[in-house]
This record gives C-alpha cells, sequence and structure tokens, in this order.
C-alpha cells in the first residue's frame, strides 16, 4: 500500500507501479481530502490512530494476511505507525524522508500551536488559500512533466475541510520518535539527499531507529518522482529480501 503525502495524490506514484508490480501488488490509498478521497468533518478521523484503523480496514478487504506499506513525506508517518500497531501483517514498510514523521518535539509543539489558525485560514480561504502553502504540487517544477501535470490536475480537487483537519488533527501528532527506538519490522528509508533540511532529521533515524536501513537517493523531497529508477531499484530489493528472510 503506497500513501502519498500532503496536497499530493496518488498520482505521484504513477512512474513507480509498472517496476513495483514485477514484485508485489501496488494498491494506493488517499488521505481525507486529497485525491478522489472524501473530507469528512469528523475531525477525530485524520489523527494517526484513525488512519492506522482505516489502513487495518483496507488491507482485511483486500485479504491479504501480509503487505508492504510505503509513506511519502506525511504518509510516512502514519504507514510506519500502522507497521509498529499492526506488526503482524506487516512484511516491512517504506518511508521517504518525512519532517512530520520524524519531528522532535519543539518541531511538533510548533505545528500543534499555529494549527487552528492555519486550519481557519484555509477554510476562509478555500482553494485560492491552498495554493498558496509553499509545498503545493504547482511550486515542484522538476518533476517529470506528466507527474506534475496530473498532480497540478489533481490539486484543484483538494478539500479545504480535509486539508485543514489535516493541519489540526495529521501532520502535528505524525511524528514516530515515540515508537521508532522499537520498530518492530524492516524499514527502509530511501533519503532524497539534496533536501539539506532532512539531513540531520536522516542521522537521528540512523541512530535511534531500530531495523532501519537507509539508501541514499539523488533527489530532493520528491524522492521517488525525481529519482525513479533509484528508487524502484531499492524498494524492490528490499521486498525481495524481506519475503526471502520471511521464507520459513
Amino acid at each position: 500500500m503506497l500513501v502519498h503525502g500532503f496536497l499530493s495524490s496518488a498520482s505521484q506514484w504513477q512512474p513507480n507501479l509498472a517496476a513495483l508490480g514485477e514484485v508485489c501488488q501496488p494498491v494506493t490509498a488517499e488521505l481525507w481530502g486529497h485525491g478522489q478521497s472524501p473530507a469528512p468533518p469528523q475531525r477525530d478521523l485524520y489523527s494517526p490512530p484513525a488512519y492506522v484503523r482505516q489502513f487495518e480496514a483496507i488491507r482485511c478487504e483486500l485479504g491479504s494476511e501480509q503487505w508492504f506499506v510505503c509513506g511519502y513525506s506525511l504518509g510516512a508517518g502514519l504507514t510506519a505507525r500502522y507497521a509498529y500497531d499492526h506488526a503482524e501483517h506487516v512484511y516491512g514498510h517504506i518511508m521517504t524522508n518525512s519532517s512530520s514523521g520524524f519531528a522532535d518535539h519543539e518541531l511538533a509543539a510548533g505545528w500543534r500551536e499555529s494549527a487552528e489558525q492555519s486550519a481557519q485560514a484555509i477554510e476562509q480561504g478555500g482553494l485560492a488559500a491552498i495554493d498558496r502553502i509553499a509545498v503545493h504540487p504547482r511550486r515542484a517544477k522538476k518533476l517529470p512533466s506528466s507527474v506534475y501535470n496530473a498532480l497540478v490536475h489533481d490539486a484543484r480537487s483538494l478539500d479545504p475541510v480535509g486539508v485543514a483537519n489535516a493541519m489540526r488533527e495529521t501532520s502535528p501528532y505524525a511524528s514516530i520518535r515515540d515508537i521508532a527506538h522499537v520498530n518492530p519490522r524492516p524499514a527502509l528509508l530511501c533519503f532524497g539527499t539534496r533536501e539539506r533540511r532532512f539531513q540531520a532529521l536522516k542521522d537521528w533515524a540512523l541512530d535511534n531507529m531500530s531495523n532501519l536501513q537507509v539508501v541514499s537517493l539523488d533527489a530532493g523531497h520528491a524522492v521517488n518522482m525525481e529519482d525513479t529508477p533509484g528508487f524502484d531499484t531499492a524498494v524492490c530489493q528490499f521486498i525481495e529480501q524481506c519475503l526471502i528472510s520471511s521464507t520459513p
């Protein structure tokens, strides 16, 4: 299961599906208010524990006893927490650069403090306010044109309620620092080396997260889209490695 990041959609995985399909059956999931997912008004549905319950419901609906989960940016904190809570159903999990997933207490506290004001601005300003967010896909000019165009198209359907509630309930609480040291399943961090602000968080993960391996890729934040061959190779090898080690 592949989970995208904030203001993104399942379209971000387009370049990877063919390669991943050689070693697994890719399934994409979209966060509330993103892509084709609805934006329920209940704020508690946007919390990381609620997303974990949704992911588990997807697994049960698919009838898969064990699977891999992969999270990008904000999605990485959610899939890593799922792998912790439901380790018995996870072969391994993959993450990309995720400031929210590895945020320290001070950083997360700052997001919580500003969340309500930012969320209200989105609710009041609608798509125009979303368009001004720094990580809006329209600013990702380094992406392949086909992916860029698809993400910009999908961004027109972003729901202000869903985006606002992600700011309130998801991003400020997505950090896995409290569980990283007892991460129970093999994990792969695909590190985009050109995102320098993530370097310190990557170093923290290497020093503190159990069962973690890191592969460095020539990419910025959009790891799987900027270095598609490198990402695909690393993830496919990781999947094959986990499956071999899980065989009795």
